[in-house]
């Protein structure tokens, strides 16, 4: 007598992975569509059974300081939970609106507004998204907050043992990096007697969106307190915002590069990081700071809005579940990011002893986004 023949059920894996590659799976048809945008999914396998259907795969291009919140299990989770797979490439966010092709992924996820709407016109999309945001901060360490408290630079807020928030005076800054003065000539420095000029670390303002903030910040303080407008204001400010990138040597594509510099190797190189504030918070709620990295605020500083473009009607459904789902919302806030609950990030920041401004005062907004890529254009001119 035969035996019967041993039937193997496969069970979809639910992942989100980091990955070049460019495929896509195979698609069918989707009744349910949004105006001006394609949905597509994944064809059902002949192996998925009526209890395990497969997850429709999403890919989209992403910021990297972006990155750890897309791969933590229970974002997987949650997207697993509304029948999808995501999957992200990280990047910088002007190689995002300038040079990554973009028909290869549903839906783009700059770190900022202007690098969202060059890719909005390009791809003729009027949608978009803006889950949260983070504003620009200097990642540091104590000895030379310290320092730079001395010289006029630093304030902090509050007093006793209790850290207070700590401010980034960036007029104060410049006025010393326009007079070329070195960490060994502050008064009173046994802390970091180094014979190089003080700068901040940034990122490549020729693919970066961090480093674009940077200049944001930079050219309306040197602009007079004011936003940059006309070519008059572009030339004045360009010898004092060139002085800042070209000052720094080598920098990184991306914002995860002089961060993960800060955290492993000390305050030798990368005294003062420009970074998103939610870059700091992640790290400290995964036990990745060690005692006396501290964060500070420039003075102004900018926010960045991560904003997420659609590309076909599965990117416009990612986008809202980041935007709407209460699980994706409370996730994003343990990753450091702000969202439209004020308290919920207030609450990971007191849960992990990190002083943050709770309502953001001294911001400024950034030059249109014509300007600011005739800036960036000119400093990257001032490499050559």
């Amino acid at each position: 007598m035969l035996l019967a023949a041993v039937v193997v059920v496969v069970a979809a894996a639910v992942v989100i992975t980091t990955r070049g590659g460019n495929s896509h799976p195979p698609t069918v048809a989707s009744k349910e569509t949004s105006p001006g945008l394609v949905r597509k999914e994944t064809a059902p396998s002949p192996a998925a059974t009526e209890t395990s259907p497969p997850l429709a795969t999403v890919r989209g291009v992403i910021g990297s300081e972006k990155k750890a919140f897309f791969e933590d299990p229970k974002v997987i989770e949650a997207f697993a939970d509304e029948g999808m797979r995501v999957e992200v490439d990280p990047a910088g966010s002007r190689q995002i609106a300038t040079s990554i092709d973009l028909k290869r992924y549903d839906f783009a996820f700059p770190s900022s507004a202007p690098a969202a709407d060059r890719i909005q016109r390009q791809s003729k999309v009027s949608a978009k998204y803006t889950p949260f945001s983070s504003p620009m901060a200097i990642a540091t360490f104590l000895p030379i907050a310290k320092l730079l408290d001395r010289a006029g630079v630093v304030k902090k807020a509050g007093s006793g043992k209790k850290p207070g928030v700590r401010t980034f005076d960036f007029a104060r800054y410049l006025d010393l990096v326009a007079r070329g003065v070195q960490w060994d000539q502050l008064d009173k420095n046994t802390a970091y007697r180094v014979r190089k000029n003080i700068l901040v670390s940034t990122t490549d303002p020729r693919s970066s969106n961090s480093a674009a903030m940077y200049l944001a910040v930079a050219s309306y303080v040197a602009n007079g307190h004011a936003i940059v407008q006309g070519t008059a204001a572009e030339e004045n400010v360009l010898p004092t915002v060139s002085q800042l990138f070209l000052g720094q040597g080598y920098t990184d594509n991306t914002s995860e590069g002089p961060f993960e510099e800060y955290l492993s190797v000390g305050m030798g190189p990368t005294p003062l990081v420009w970074i998103y504030e939610a870059q700091f918070l992640e790290a400290v709620a995964r036990g990745r700071t060690k005692p006396g990295m501290v964060l500070m605020y420039p003075s102004p500083t900018v926010l960045s809005k991560h904003t997420l473009v659609p590309l076909n009607a599965d990117g416009d459904r990612v986008g809202r579940l980041l935007s709407t789902d209460p699980e994706l919302q409370r996730l994003a806030a343990e990753h450091g990011f702000r969202s439209g609950d004020a308290a919920r990030f207030a609450k990971v920041a007191a849960d992990h002893d990190v002083p943050v401004p709770p309502d953001l005062i001294d911001v400024v907004d950034t030059p249109s986004y014509d300007t600011l890529e005739r800036l960036l254009g000119k400093v990257a001119k001032s490499y050559r």
